[in-house]
């Protein structure tokens, strides 16, 4: 009598999981399992079973609040579907072979703070309507193929700590008013397409502890303003069009940047603190 018990609170334990997470949410799973082939993943979901124990999906009250997938061989095209998770805060779907273009509907992810699309094979624009994520910390976008210009919008994304675009083909300048940025702490531009000079602008991110512009377009000098960045532990400038080349600066514990000297073999000229 006690195990029949038992499984009928379990039976009712599994239908309360389904029931309470809206039908909404649960079809822009399936919706996402679908169009990314499912049923080829490394990992899949058992769509009869409880929501709660498909791979990589976290759910909290009710809601899906996470999806981490990656390295689980997804392929084909993001849905706009996935634009009605509204509660989500983390999508991860990194090293997989996702294509096709981001979904606009991502903007609808109002409490998103990490959105990581890296190594794929995204291509298009990068949609402006990103730019009304606010709460948005880590934006990763890097190895696919998107191109055009950084949209101006995400330069309102003032809780952002980490923009990686590297490796893709994107062109255009860096944006001036990327100065409003003043949380972020790692910015990766590396091997795209960008041109004109480095923005002294950049000097004002106080917080700034990696900068990655090495393999552009980029012209003219390293800004003299970049030794008030304290924080700085990475800078890699090298392979563009500049007056002359810098050397690359990494490690936990780099030198501080001293002095600029105008010569062409030694231009960052650095002393241990």
């Amino acid at each position: 009598m006690k195990i029949l018990k038992l499984i009928a609170i379990c039976l009712l334990t599994s239908a309360y999981s389904f029931a309470n997470i809206s039908s909404t949410e649960k079809d822009a799973l399936i919706a996402l399992y679908n169009s990314t082939n499912g049923d080829q993943w490394n990992t899949k979901w058992n769509l009869n079973e409880a929501i709660s124990s498909w791979y990589g999906v976290t759910v909290e009250e009710n809601h899906i609040v996470e999806i981490n997938l990656p390295f689980n061989n997804l392929q084909g095209a993001l849905p706009q579907e996935i634009g009605n998770l509204n509660s989500l805060r983390k999508l991860n779907l990194g090293f997989n072979k996702v294509s096709g273009t981001i979904p606009t509907s991502l903007s609808n992810l109002k409490e998103l703070v990490s959105l990581e699309l890296f190594m794929n094979a995204l291509e298009g624009e990068i949609p402006s309507e990103l730019g009304s994520l606010k709460k948005l910390e880590s934006l990763k976008l890097y190895s696919n193929k998107l191109s055009g210009e950084i949209p101006s919008s995400l330069m309102s994304l003032t809780n952002l700590k980490e923009l990686l675009l590297g490796s893709n083909f994107l062109t255009g300048t860096i944006p001036n008013d990327i100065y409003a940025l003043s949380k972020l702490e790692k910015l990766s531009l590396m091997d795209n397409q960008f041109e004109g000079e480095i923005p002294v602008e950049i000097a004002q991110l106080t917080n700034l502890e990696e900068l990655l512009l090495s393999s552009n377009n980029l012209t003219g000098d390293l800004p003299i303003e970049f030794m008030s960045l304290t924080k700085l532990t990475t800078i890699m400038v090298s392979d563009n069009n500049l007056n002359q080349e810098y050397i690359s600066v990494s490690g936990k514990n780099p030198p501080g940047i001293k002095t600029i000297n105008p010569t062409a073999t030694a231009v960052l000229d650095i002393e241990k603190e």
